[in-house]
């Protein structure tokens, strides 16, 4: 399942990034790496977008960021 599927107030654990590029080095600097958990908090009212809580920091993720990460 990729992240943006996943309920909000459900914490995974990240799998697998299949992000390419700037995106992958991006989303490696926020810390999402394999075995990292994630938990959605919040979806914009747009719905483009969705805040995450992942180590202890709240981050924001585009939702064709989000398709590029797999969870459990």
């Amino acid at each position: 399942m990729t992240l943006d599927n996943v309920p909000i107030r459900q914490a995974v654990t990240v799998r697998e990034l299949r992000a390419q590029g700037s995106i992958r080095r991006r989303l490696l600097d926020l810390g999402i790496t394999p075995g990292t958990k994630i938990e959605p908090i919040h979806t914009s009212p747009s719905g483009f977008m969705r805040a995450y809580f992942v180590k202890g920091t709240m981050i924001a993720l585009r939702n064709s960021e989000s398709r590029e990460i797999w969870v459990d």
